[in-house]
């Protein structure tokens, strides 16, 4: 894929109403669908790679999927309970999809086997392994259980008290669903609260959690289901992503004198974070919230201003998936700015913290990879070709810091793993030419 530099003579001001819908609610619609008491309408729904793999687990599981129009979808759940299926569970490139499926699955009957396309199944799953094991899972995987595909025995498992040492919502969302499952009382603890969709959803859906804050973090409190009880069904409208916005916003503040209304956004304060940091930068955002469906959804407003440099150590939970693009930031901005605490950034679809860093490199800006980040010094982004290593996020950042230089990024086929119309807003918002090329 070849992105064009926009002229200097150029700016874009437009309302985007077409952003991907949000990933991580729509995983959880088709996952927790699984669980109701009757049909469950979802409209909407992402239609990515990710979310779609997804999808088709859940229909292997037993979900039977209505289709009422173009953009609505009628979830059917199994009526007795999640079905033991006969071949593999795919997952594709879902991290989100394989963690939270073996969470639920460790605790329902049956033989289950998840796998992932050559990237997930590089992917480190020892932190769902081990606290699922701990509490009576039989999960095994590759290379002494770090690794997929596994192969899970459901059985019932233990209520527990988890720690975990790192806000994880994928780590939390597991242990969630299994502690469902659970013969006890169940109590999860994180440093930081990560992001609560889980939470939220299965808390309309009929769950009590209770949270409680202290000096150790957050802890989450709740029951097993009892025997044989499923959840309320529910209707949702998914928004859009936030973190697919991120990107649009990302181009208002490096193209001068640009404005962009990123329209019916998740507004969850564990998700906007990345444009918080932005707004520390110099940039002006604005939000508007218009209604509320477990999460508050609005627009929000981003004009460009001149950015200086930032230091981000913390929240960082809220933000990992939106770092690469804020790197681009980093690199248009005035001053060095600093990424700290994201070691997680090491084991998502590549190696973020070196590809981010070797994109920049080749672009011209001087910068500096520490184990747990990096640092950017501002600069002048220069014409290069990227190669994303089959990294959706790492793709998409590069391409819009092609919006003031040029770039060619390299494996940008994977773009459709999160945002499938990422390409077509791109060249319809901001002028851009552009080929996709497969490596």
């Amino acid at each position: 894929m070849r992105i064009t530099k926009i002229d200097k003579a150029q700016t874009f001001s437009s309302a985007i109403n077409t952003i991907a819908a949000d990933k991580s609610i729509s995983h959880r619609c088709a996952i927790f669908s699984l669980l109701c008491d009757g049909a469950c309408e979802v409209e909407n729904y992402l239609l990515g790679e990710d979310t779609l793999h997804t999808l088709k687990i859940a229909s292997q599981l037993g979900l039977e999927v209505e289709h009422i129009s173009s953009t609505c979808m009628r979830f059917i759940p199994p009526k007795d309970g999640i079905v033991e299926p006969s071949d593999v569970l795919d997952c594709g490139n879902a991290g989100t999809g394989m963690r939270l499926y073996a969470g639920l699955l460790a605790g329902v009957q049956g033989y289950f086997v998840l796998s992932g396309d050559m990237y997930l199944n590089k992917r480190p799953m020892k932190r769902i392994i081990e606290p699922l094991t701990n509490i009576g899972a039989k999960i095994y995987g590759r290379c002494h259980n770090s690794l997929a595909p596994l192969s899970i025995i459901g059985r019932e498992l233990q209520g527990f008290s988890y720690v975990s040492n790192i806000a994880s919502a994928q780590v939390k969302s597991a242990m969630i669903l299994a502690g469902l499952y659970s013969n006890a009382h169940n109590t999860f603890s994180e440093p930081l609260l990560s992001r609560d969709h889980t939470e939220r959803m299965l808390g309309g859906m009929g769950v009590e959690f209770r949270t409680h804050h202290d000096s150790n973090g957050i802890h989450i409190s709740f029951d097993p289901l009892p025997k044989g009880k499923k959840l309320h069904a529910f209707k949702m409208r998914i928004p859009a992503d936030p973190s697919s916005a991120f990107y649009f916003a990302l181009a208002a503040c490096i193209v001068p004198d640009s404005h962009v209304v990123l329209e019916n956004v998740l507004l969850n304060p564990t998700r906007i974070e990345a444009f918080e940091i932005l707004k520390k930068m110099g940039a002006k955002i604005s939000y508007t919230r218009k209604y509320s469906q477990y999460e508050d959804i609005g627009d929000i407003e981003v004009r460009y201003a001149p950015l200086s440099a930032i230091e981000v150590a913390h929240n960082i939970a809220w933000l990992i998936d939106e770092i690469p693009a804020l790197s681009i930031a980093f690199a248009c901005a005035k001053g060095k700015s600093i990424v700290r605490n994201a070691k997680e950034l090491r084991v998502k679809e590549s190696d973020r913290i070196t590809t981010t860093i070797e994109g920049l490199r080749a672009m011209g800006i001087e910068c500096e990879e520490f184990e747990d980040g990096f640092s950017v010094q501002g600069g002048e982004l220069k014409r290069a070709s990227v190669d994303s290593q089959g990294d959706h996020r790492i793709a998409m950042s590069f391409a819009i810091a092609g919006l003031v230089c040029g770039v060619e990024i390299r494996d940008s086929a994977c773009i459709d793993v999160s945002f499938p119309n990422f390409l077509e807003i791109l060249l319809q918002f901001t002028r851009v030419e552009s080929t996709q090329t497969h490596s």
